[in-house]
């Protein structure tokens, strides 16, 4: 497998037992009526037409979104509604991202390094520009007014997550400390398919072996537990919860890596991309039930320091809410 380090934001990465994690752009949505006290439910199917139409028409690059990866989340009682609640919310896929490849050819490469940054830059322009052109944009549905909120996900926001972990430890790191520098070492993954994880033919729980060679594709690790994640709608608001997230068959796995340059590479390259799982579900219904069953989003990814349990230190992130920050100290 090529260095972490090197992989473009744009390129697929292949790792252990049929999983591979793909890339694309992921943008958190909320949607609010321009008049609060609106009693119709919102149109689902028009409210998708309207914003793949935007897509294909408005941006400076035509983006071409499938139906399917259009999430959308009505509130179920408008009358229990709160006038500064929103009617809808959801997220939105660009999987098709191979536009902003570098167009250089190989021989014209000479340091692959610095292509990647480079790469990385246009991506994250790209991305920044989508949310900022759709975010406040006003939707007319059937004659009522709606407007539109968008976000990056935090648990997809490098970027911020390094800022967030480096001025924490800052304050910890500084002056003498008996167990020298600390870091945070350990990613911590929910809502993901048991099965994954699992033997095959064996169990359809997760096992500690596959997960284990799953991860090794990262780093070396020091510490792993992987666990069916039965709390973890418990454990979410109903809001928070990602369409398609099943209590019982996900689980929670956690991962501490005895670098930190591992666990750096390997929660960079989870952010912005989905796991895919090759061959899963060949005999599905429907080719919308077959990309569903192939394509997960983690529930929540965080990351954290575990090597100092007197000063435990948390910072989590969930999918469905970018301000969600907890730290523990």
């Amino acid at each position: 497998m090529r260095p972490l380090e090197t992989l473009p934001p744009t390129e697929t990465l292949e790792i252990e037992n049929g999983l591979s994690l793909v890339p694309r752009v992921k943008l958190n949505l909320t949607i609010h009526p321009s008049l609060p006290s609106v009693s119709k439910p919102i149109d689902e199917w028009q409210l998708k037409r309207a914003l793949i139409d935007f897509l294909k028409t408005s941006l400076s690059v035509s983006v071409t979104v499938p139906e399917e990866d259009l999430q959308i989340k009505r509130l179920k009682d408008l009358k229990k509604r709160k006038r500064d609640e929103p009617v809808a919310h959801g997220a939105l896929f660009i999987r098709d991202i191979r536009f902003l490849s570098s167009k250089k050819k190989i021989e014209e490469v000479d340091n692959e390094e610095e292509d990647v940054k480079e790469l990385e830059k246009k991506f994250l322009e790209w991305r920044s520009y989508v949310a900022e052109k759709m975010d406040g944009i006003e939707l007319n549905l059937e004659g009522v007014k709606y407007n539109l909120s968008v976000e990056i996900p935090a648990s997809d926001d490098f970027g911020r997550m390094r800022k967030d972990w480096e001025e924490s430890y800052a304050f910890r790191n500084r002056g003498y400390s008996r167990g020298g520098r600390q870091e945070p070492d350990t990613i911590v993954l929910r809502g993901v398919p048991s099965r994954w994880f699992a033997e095959p033919r064996v169990s359809s729980k997760p096992s500690m072996l596959v997960t284990h060679t799953i991860f090794s594709t990262f780093g070396k690790i020091r510490n792993l537990n992987v666990s069916e994640d039965e709390d973890l709608a418990k454990g979410m608001d109903e809001d928070e919860l990602d369409i398609g997230i099943v209590s019982g068959l996900h689980c929670k796995i956690i991962v501490q890596f005895e670098k930190y340059r591992d666990f750096y590479n390997a929660l960079k390259v989870l952010c912005g991309r989905s796991l895919q799982k090759d061959g899963f579900f060949r005999n599905s219904r429907s080719q919308n039930q077959e990309k569903s069953s192939k394509m997960q989003e983690p529930a929540a990814v965080r990351y954290r320091s575990e090597a100092s349990r007197r000063e435990p230190h948390v910072s989590e992130f969930t999918s469905n809410d970018t301000r969600r920050k907890r730290f523990k100290e």
